[in-house]
């Protein structure tokens, strides 16, 4: 797609458009609702039906490093094969 995807097990977790300053993470709409609650100016919905399912753009220049981590390891956890998470989980 012509920037680059971060993904596990096959997937892509999150991607990154630094010509936009824009970051992308795959959450659940929940997950979705609460970061952009935490911090309306870094995180928002994707327009359309990727957003209603979670899809969220992170806008990097006001973006702090503990949220993006935070976004980046619930996409991650999201995406992630049930037994990579369990070996992350037990610190293996």
């Amino acid at each position: 797609m012509g920037h680059p995807d971060f993904r596990v097990g096959g997937r892509i977790f999150a991607t990154l458009r630094p010509d936009a300053g824009l970051g992308m993470v795959r959450l659940f709409p929940a997950q979705q609702a609460e970061f952009v609650t935490q911090a309306p100016k870094v995180f928002s919905p994707v327009p359309g039906g990727w957003g209603q399912r979670g899809a969220t753009y992170i806008l990097l220049k006001p973006a702090r490093a503990a949220s993006v981590k935070a976004a980046l390891l619930t996409a991650w956890l999201n995406t992630a094969p049930a037994k990579l998470i369990k070996k992350f989980q037990s610190g293996q």
